[in-house]
């Protein structure tokens, strides 16, 4: 039997008492589990093994199979589902860990960003937008997708007031070397908008959510994290898409 922690990425029923969750873990990556008897109403497992809960599990392994023997729960985050944003975001960010962490893969950072994003969006203590920046930029730095936001890749200026970032390859040059004849690979952004990048991809985690932006900065950050995930994944998300379609 083996006793991990977990945050339940996604319920699948399976019949009509039973269910498999997917759980990301520290140690082993996003986990498949099979629990018998999690629909019946006084199911012993309860709300440990609800969708985004995080909890301790104990797993018995037979085979290439995992059952679930019990759960007992750390934090339920109840606050996400008083505001259909908050519950479709966090949601968002379930779908995305799902795709991108295989079973086996072993980052404790990537486990403590979801639970840091969800702890902050449900306490209302930053803004959602800053947070949607935050993980998905921080989540592509911690895969192995890290912008190059050092400097120009010309002329090496290390604080343009103005410059243009590539999407495709995450790097950048200054408003003075910039000659793409054709933009569509790349973002004009500001000085602010970088100092961003730059923090979200590099700070120490006990520092990651401790900036704040401007609202026009906002929007281009926006756009560029979104832009920037979605391009180096090479997917859409339903969760995103109906995530914007009520904000």
């Amino acid at each position: 039997m083996t006793t991990v922690e977990g945050i339940v990425l996604k319920e699948r029923s399976v019949g009509e008492q039973d269910k498999f969750i997917d759980i990301l873990t520290k140690e082993s990556g996003v986990l498949e589990i099979s629990v018998k008897g999690a629909r019946k109403i006084n199911g012993r497992t309860g709300s440990s093994t609800q969708l985004l809960a995080y909890s301790r599990f104990c797993i018995d392994k037979r085979g290439n199979y995992m059952y679930l023997n019990s759960a007992e729960p750390i934090h339920i985050f109840y606050g996400l589902r008083e505001s259909l944003t908050k519950i479709s975001l966090a949601s968002y960010f379930a779908e995305v860990m799902r795709f991108c962490i295989k079973p086996e893969a072993q980052n404790g950072d990537i486990m403590r960003l979801m639970l840091n994003c969800l702890h902050y969006l449900e306490t209302g203590e930053r803004d959602e937008r800053l947070l949607k920046s935050v993980f998905e930029l921080r989540l592509m730095s911690e895969i192995g997708y890290m912008p190059d936001v050092v400097a120009c890749r010309s002329c090496g200026a290390y604080e343009p007031e103005e410059l243009f970032f590539c999407i495709a390859d995450g790097g950048f040059f200054c408003a003075d070397c910039f000659e793409n004849d054709s933009s569509a690979d790349y973002m004009k952004i500001k000085l602010p908008v970088l100092s961003a990048v730059r923090h979200i991809v590099l700070a120490d985690f006990g520092r990651l959510f401790n900036f704040r932006v401007s609202e026009g900065s906002q929007q281009r950050l926006s756009a560029l994290a979104e832009a920037y995930m979605l391009t180096h994944l090479e997917r859409s998300f339903g969760t995103l898409d109906f995530y914007k379609s009520i904000v």
